[in-house]
């Protein structure tokens, strides 16, 4: 007899538990009933206690169930958004056309326990294909979390693909419009959560320290107890253009160590590594700023023209309005006004200039700030609670140009992010300049997180020479080492002669040939899992070897990756060497491709 079902049951038993320990009721098992994502009954109930009168409440709940429900053709997407934004801002409603807006709040957030938080098992729901997830979360009568359990001998991965699937037309998509959470967990993987619509790569573990020693368990807890679920709801979702995101645990963490800062006025740095989301921390940190201080003001400072149109398109994103300074005299313009509430600066406009870059000098003197001062309007005061983001705040902004921002906005706080590794006397400066550290995420623990892919590094000697036959049979032997006889025998066919690779060759096409008989016989390299960069001294060199490889075979497979931009005198140049510059600078990566950026380096990922 299969002891599967017993399984399962055991552990759906304890996580049940679990949730009664958090404070939820126990809704029983709703196999076989006819249920859906509101329960009218639970939630008047609720808005009935919290002071709130039939009429009121009638219109509410009217308003929340057309937002939930998906027409024909409808996205899952703007049907999730519209009930997020009822149960974020609270639903606006009229007595009669003469009467005020008044906000009846469908969810407590302030006060957690006001709220009705119900946990079932066993949910059936009725679709195209009727489902049953095996535990939904419930507050104040709305699901708001589903959770899919497995066996311990079962992937986690099946039960985030069960959440997935269910959420597709022929299933049960119209019961996701309210879902806020989903998880799936085992008693040996844990926890793993997304949101709707979020791809399986994408769903996250849970990182905080605990005494509980299950890992499903332990994740439960801190992610579900009734503040800490309302709160994520509430501060940490994103409906960015077309795609919904919830925090990381680094991203979470940063920002509740931020605001922890904000109470006290003292400024410092998040340092979180690059590919960690620093430009969504940077969001969720703005909109709490927005709500919980008196008369808020955010000014995002970068120090290049692609970083003040990134962090322009991340606010765009989430529809919060940024405004982007054009010049110094209209960031000194808006700042001495009372809005708008968000803008964004290049650090250079800070000394004046038109276009904001491409001055290296460091002006900052006591000389310069007078002379600044000098031409500020009469009775200048940058107007608001004023809180300054330096982005990449280990480059320009440690210098002079930094002091000026402070000398002109005395009473700002001002807080780096960067994701830059940091020497020592960079660190050094940054803390100097800043303060402490916030919160850090550094590169290591993104790797253990899978957040990015770890990086290998490899010192690599070309020969010089490999005069004769017998010095390449040895160069031969040295590079299979480990191979089977028939692996090197069939390699060796179809390289042919080995001489391609002999000294008379240029140093140049060596490396090339070097690097290709590697893309051959190295692991995540010949198997196709893996990229290799080569890293050049000038975009001239990496040109070179671009067409090198291509003309080795692999078109379509290697490309260069810099950050060159000609000038308007380099574009007007018609030497050859210039055009082959500009095309090679705008390549991009394709799959499966060898970018080439050095000359005698091999970099494995």
């Amino acid at each position: 007899m299969s002891t599967v079902g017993q399984m399962e049951r055991k552990t759906q038993d304890r996580v049940l538990d679990v949730f009664r320990q958090l404070g939820y009721s126990f809704g029983g098992n709703l196999k076989d009933l006819d249920n859906s994502n509101v329960n009218e009954t639970t939630l008047r109930q609720n808005l009935l206690r919290r002071g709130y009168d039939d009429e009121i409440i009638g219109r509410a709940i009217q308003q929340l169930l057309t937002a939930a429900s998906l027409a024909a053709g409808a996205s899952l997407y703007d049907a999730n958004r519209k009930v997020y934004e009822l149960l974020r801002y609270g639903a606006k409603v009229k007595r009669s056309v003469a009467e005020n807006y008044e906000t009846v709040w469908l969810v407590d957030w302030e006060a957690p326990q006001a709220n009705h938080f119900l946990v079932a098992e066993e949910v059936s729901i009725k679709g195209e294909h009727n489902k049953r997830p095996d535990v939904v979360l419930y507050v104040n009568g709305i699901a708001l979390g589903v959770i899919e359990l497995k066996r311990s001998k079962v992937s986690v991965s099946e039960g985030i693909r069960q959440n997935i699937g269910n959420q597709k037309q022929h299933f049960i998509r119209p019961f996701f419009t309210t879902v806020q959470f989903l998880f799936a967990g085992n008693d040996v993987e844990g926890l793993r959560y997304g949101v709707i619509e979020t791809p399986e790569k994408y769903w996250l573990e849970w990182k905080e320290p605990s005494n509980v020693p299950e890992p499903l368990d332990r994740a439960l807890n801190q992610l579900c107890g009734k503040a800490r679920f309302l709160e994520l709801i509430h501060d940490f979702i994103v409906f960015d253009s077309g795609v919904k995101k919830a925090a990381r645990h680094n991203q979470f963490f940063g920002v509740k160590a931020a605001q922890a800062r904000v109470t006290t006025r003292e400024g410092g740095i998040i340092w979180h590594t690059q590919g960690s989301g620093k430009s969504l921390t940077m969001v969720w940190l703005a909109k709490w700023i927005r709500e919980n201080q008196p008369d808020a003001r955010v000014l995002i400072i970068t120090d290049r023209t692609e970083l003040d149109e990134q962090i322009e398109k991340v606010f765009g994103g989430v529809n919060e309005s940024i405004y982007r300074t054009a010049s110094g005299t209209d960031l000194i313009g808006q700042l001495n006004k009372s809005q708008p509430w968000l803008l964004c600066s290049l650090v250079h406009k800070f000394r004046g200039d038109a276009e904001g870059e491409g001055n290296d000098k460091e002006d900052g003197s006591d000389e310069y700030v007078a002379e600044l001062r000098s031409r500020l309007p009469q009775g200048f005061s940058a107007k608001g609670n004023l809180f300054v983001f330096v982005d990449e705040a280990h480059r320009t902004q440690t210098g002079k140009l930094h002091r000026a921002m402070k000398s002109l906005l005395p009473d700002a706080m001002f807080i780096g992010f960067t994701g830059t590794p940091l020497l020592k006397a960079d660190a050094m400066t940054s803390i100097e300049t800043f303060g402490s550290f916030i919160h850090t995420y550094k590169f290591d623990q993104a790797v253990r997180d899978g957040v990015v892919l770890d990086l290998r590094y490899e010192a690599r000697n070309i020969d010089q020479e490999l005069a004769g036959a017998e010095k390449v049979d040895k160069w031969f032997e040295a590079k299979t080492k480990g191979m089977t006889d028939l692996t090197k025998a069939a390699l060796k066919k179809r390289w042919g002669t080995m001489q391609k690779v002999v000294s008379a060759e240029p140093r140049a096409k060596q490396i090339v040939q070097d690097i290709l008989f590697d893309m051959e016989t190295m692991p995540r390299l010949m198997d196709g899992r893996g990229n290799a960069m080569l890293v050049s001294d000038s975009v001239y060199q990496a040109c070179k070897f671009y067409e090198m490889f291509v003309q080795a075979g692999f078109k379509g497979k290697v490309a260069i990756v810099t950050s060159y931009v000609p000038t308007r005198e380099e574009s007007q140049k018609k030497t050859p060497g210039t055009a082959t510059m500009r095309s090679c600078a705008s390549t991009t990566f394709t799959d499966r491709c060898l970018p080439v950026t050095s000359a005698s380096q091999l970099m494995r990922r």
